[in-house]
């Protein structure tokens, strides 16, 4: 699944509940100033004046949750009628390598002109990475549709956000947060039921191609409203100029990675292992340095503080997307089950990951936030290492969906709390760019460890398949374990990344 966070990203994601802090409620009482200088209605979400917008944009956030969640659940057919078992990675990957070009751009160019160009590019080319996807008569064009639908999430993302801060008072944005994260119960339920009743009964590609029909109502809700409320440049000035610098780094990161993806296929190979050499090397000469320009300094050996934060993001969001990626794979060609039963398999995570959210924004427990994403981490890793247990025949196959709930409701706990931390560790000035750092680790994980799973899984024959009796069953059940296992041990360390997260006090004076 995919998050959603302040200054997204997000995701992929991975987009997830945020929870802000509640105003004072003084503040509430007295009124508070809009993005515009103005004073604000003491309406909710809701009210008249907030009505029309907030409905268009839950509902893009709704698609984008059903999107993510229907996808992964037709992924494995697609994959295996386009004959692309070996480029399986690549379909998910190639969404956030292109996301992350995607953030860095909509951030500036919603700065310099307001988010309405950035929200409606996004959800173009969004909608046209899904027609492309789901047209595709190989797996090569597949991948493609996926990069241009990340390129289009990327945009939309960061842009939402950015309506957030400037059409709704510091009051109500804690509801129209929850909002977005109430929109990804439902389709964690109902998306892999319905993606996968579209995919025994229609076929695949229509799980892409019908949901571009449905951009068009939230678009001719939200469009108008963006327009009177939140377009223009920030603070009402002239446009600010394009920091090319933040531009060029984020291109390297995006071309990084995606040569990084490119050595680790190509190192699976017998007569390609050597050649694999190029990209990497290139890749890495280009990924280095961005990361560096992009995330705060330590982040890398998790410095104490804000470092830890950002980098505990990343190793969360990507051990965990990685292994989910796999989860309907598994079930389809391991134990025989149809689409529509491997998606249900994880329909309960986007529960328990609400719940886990909802946890972790208690004021009780905020004392002991990061004793609680130690909790969170722990319960990841485990979730992880348990999933790949299906591949003994005795092992019931309801354990995947139980394991992952208990996984997703430490997501929960771990992904929110990392928001309210960087939050509670930024300087106001600060706050826009870290919160691009932490989406910037979450989504350049997800691309690096899928890569890396994808290169396992592939080096160990993942991409073979059997037809025996009308069935199709995976000939190598160990290249699945070789994703899981090492994606719980990445998480294992994230647990000890939570140690880290409190800045060291200064020396007494």
């Amino acid at each position: 699944m995919t998050a959603l966070e302040p200054g997204d990203t997000g995701v992929a994601h991975i987009p997830v509940p945020v929870v802000l802090p509640e105003a004072e409620p003084s503040e509430a009482a007295a009124g508070v100033k809009d993005g515009t200088g103005g004073v604000a209605d003491t309406g909710g979400v809701l009210s008249r004046d907030h009505r029309a917008l907030s409905i268009g944009i839950v509902s893009v956030v709704l698609l984008i949750a059903f999107e993510a969640t229907a996808v992964g659940t037709a992924m494995p057919v697609a994959a295996r009628e386009l004959d692309g078992l070996s480029l399986y990675a690549f379909a998910f990957s190639a969404y956030f390598t292109t996301s992350l070009f995607g953030m860095v751009l909509a951030g500036q160019w919603s700065d310099r002109a307001g988010p309405m160009a950035s929200l409606a590019t996004g959800i173009g080319a969004f909608a046209a990475g899904l027609l492309l996807a789901g047209t595709a008569g190989a797996m090569w064009l597949f991948v493609l549709g996926r990069a241009v639908q990340g390129l289009g999430g990327g945009l939309v993302i960061v842009a939402l956000y950015v309506v957030v801060g400037r059409a709704y008072p510091e009051r109500l944005r804690p509801a129209i947060m929850a909002a977005f994260a109430a929109s990804w119960v439902i389709p964690s339920v109902v998306g892999p039921l319905a993606s996968g009743a579209v995919t025994e009964h229609l076929g695949w590609r229509w799980v892409f191609v019908g949901i571009p029909v449905l951009v068009v109502f939230p678009l001719a809700l939200a469009l108008p409203q963006i327009r009177r409320r939140a377009s223009g440049p920030a603070g009402g000035g002239a446009p600010a100029p394009f920091d090319r610098r933040r531009i060029r780094l984020a291109l390297g990161i995006s071309l990084g990675a995606g040569l990084l993806q490119y050595a680790a296929q190509a190192a699976t190979g017998v007569h390609t292992r050597w050649f694999a050499l190029v990209p990497a090397v290139a890749g890495t000469a280009l990924l280095v340095p961005a990361v560096l320009g992009l995330l705060p300094p330590g982040t890398y050996r998790a410095a104490r503080g804000l470092p830890s934060v950002v980098l505990l993001r990343g190793v969360a969001a990507g051990s965990f997307i990685a292994a989910e990626s796999f989860v309907p794979l598994m079930l389809v060609t391991q134990r025989g089950l149809s689409p529509t039963l491997a998606g249900f398999s994880l329909a309960a995570g986007g529960a328990t990951w609400a719940l886990g959210s909802f946890v972790q924004s208690r004021p009780r427990v905020e004392p002991y936030r990061e004793r609680l994403m130690f909790s969170g981490m722990v319960l990841v890793a485990a979730a992880i290492a348990a999933a790949p247990s299906v591949l003994i025949p005795a092992v019931p196959v309801w354990t995947v969906a139980v394991a992952w709930g208990f996984g997703c409701f430490g997501m929960g706990l771990v992904i929110s709390s990392s928001s309210v931390l960087l939050l509670k560790l930024s300087a106001p000035e600060e706050a826009g760019a870290n919160s691009a750092a932490l989406q910037i680790s979450d989504g350049l994980s997800n691309v690096i460890l899928l890569a890396a799973g994808g290169a396992a899984f592939a080096a160990l024959g993942g991409g073979t398949v059997t037809h025996t009796a009308g069935e199709v069953t995976g000939s190598h059940p160990a290249a699945f374990a070789a994703v899981f296992l090492p994606m719980a041990a990445v998480a294992l360390a994230g647990a000890w990344v939570t140690t880290r997260l409190k800045e060291e006090r200064g020396p007494r004076t």
